[in-house]
């Protein structure tokens, strides 16, 4: 192992420090967007940094879903982006509201 761990982003080799997150890694690589979002594809990547928002998911060493900002890179990782694996729910049209009743006194 090296002093410097490498990783592999999309074929591409790329530093990392010792006890740097993936995410940081990647930033730090100029690589800002590595998924895109389920609805509309917007790019996606490093956001909150500490684990709540679930923006960062990547697919490290074969195995999705990882968050990106919370796996330590170690040397030899293989990373390639993440489309989320399943599609939006369908949604339905809410259904229209009645009209109000009108109250006693008011104008027909």
């Amino acid at each position: 192992m090296t002093d410097r761990p490498t990783l592999t982003f999309e074929g591409r080799p790329l530093p990392a420090r010792p006890g740097q997150s993936v995410g940081a890694a990647l930033t730090e690589a100029g690589v800002r967007a590595w998924r895109p979002t389920r609805d509309g594809a917007a790019p996606r990547g490093l956001f909150c940094g500490i684990g709540v928002c679930w923006d960062c998911l990547i697919t490290v060493d074969g195995v999705p879903g990882q968050r990106a900002c919370l796996v330590p890179a170690r040397d030899g990782m293989v990373l390639t982006g993440d489309a989320p694996p399943l599609p939006l729910p369908e949604r339905e049209a809410p259904e229209p509201a009645a009209p109000a009743a009108p109250e006693e006194g008011d104008a027909p």
